[in-house]
């Protein structure tokens, strides 16, 4: 769906790319995108100021705009500029149709580009193997925790840090620790509920929610030995919760005992992979290793392994009409004992 822009833009704005960012976030565009933008954005700005001692990014030409795609070969993918030439262009486009801008000077630059954005990325492909090392390399329970989960799952980030511990049905030992799992979990054991309802600023089991789960159909991944034996050494010491959801996740730094945020989980799987060797800045989707990598890899190896597309699919979350239905009702004979017999193992 194409939301119209704001038609009340001031004649004069102050500082047109925090203008363009609010009303991105007023219409509901993630925290990750609005960073990416910024970054991006901000980038175009230094540049034209630098180069061209020019304060003002609405007075950027074609030949601004042209030189700056050209300082970028060499040290991005052609489809990491493409997508950074997209975000400019929708900036000037946007900024042209409220009136702050006079035109688009990115338009012709669009077309005459040779870079373009693959959609269908080719990836690192890494064996199982190669992902034991690296998960073997995580030394911090919740770090650990996280990385496992995101395997083991197949869930995206946001969906992740949204769980909160009625999301998890788990028979725990002497913990000082108790929760009542949700309904939708009573009949299902070892299990993590992934629900389809946290969106961005709406209130989910009492709190706001920062990030959206972006599935249509709430979900029941089954937990494994394995799974399970991570997420109890993160339980362990997992700290008091902030917030009244009692999240799963939480953050043991700055932010200590609040909702871990997509971006903590970005920092700390960059420095992972940074570290051994799988994460370049401006490296592009086919050589970076990131959260949504995990979604990847847990995709090919599971269902490579079970033969099973819809099995997969129902995982993941993917809308599939019929065909999620019925693993829905058959999960415990379908959906559980298929996965548990073909879930890769990524610990020693």
């Amino acid at each position: 769906m194409v939301t119209e822009p704001r038609t009340d833009a001031p004649a004069d704005v102050a500082d047109p790319i925090e203008y363009f960012l609010d009303d991105q976030r007023y219409h509901g565009k993630s925290e990750r995108t609005l960073e990416a933008y910024e970054r991006v954005l901000r980038r175009f700005e230094t540049f034209v100021r630098e180069r061209f001692d020019s304060e003002a990014i609405g007075a950027a030409q074609r030949r601004e705009c042209m030189a700056w795609i050209h300082s970028l070969r060499g040290e991005f993918e052609s489809s990491t500029i493409a997508t950074y030439a997209s975000y400019l262009n929708r900036f000037y486009d946007y900024m042209t149709r409220v009136g702050v801008f006079d035109g688009n000077p990115m338009g012709v630059v669009m077309e005459e580009m040779s870079e373009s954005i693959d959609t269908n990325p080719t990836r690192r492909d890494l064996s199982v193997g190669e992902m034991r090392s690296f998960v073997d390399s995580i030394a911090h329970p919740l770090e650990r925790a996280v990385v496992v989960t995101l395997l083991k799952t197949g869930m995206r980030v946001g969906e992740l840090c949204n769980l909160d511990l009625r999301d998890l049905h788990l028979e725990i030992p002497a913990l000082d620790l108790e929760w009542t799992p949700r309904v939708g979990l009573e009949r299902r054991p070892s299990s993590l509920f992934v629900s389809a309802e946290p969106a961005r600023g709406t209130t989910v089991n009492g709190e706001e929610r920062t990030a959206s789960n972006k599935r249509k159909r709430e979900t029941v991944v089954p937990v494994d030995d394995e799974l399970r034996r991570v997420l109890l050494e993160w339980l362990a010491i997992r700290p008091d919760a902030v917030s009244g959801a009692r999240p799963l996740f939480l953050d043991t730094r700055d932010s200590w005992g609040q909702r871990l945020t997509p971006s903590d989980v970005r920092y700390f799987v960059e420095t992972h992979a940074r570290e051994h060797g799988w994460y370049r800045t401006g490296g592009g989707t086919e050589e970076n290793v990131t959260p949504h990598y995990f979604r990847h890899f847990f995709t090919t190896h599971l269902r490579d392994r079970t033969g099973d597309r819809g099995i997969v699919q129902y995982l993941r979350g993917d809308v599939a009409g019929d065909v999620i239905d019925t693993y829905t009702h058959n999960w415990g004979d379908r959906v559980r004992e298929t996965y548990l017999e073909c879930i890769y193992e990524v610990t020693r």
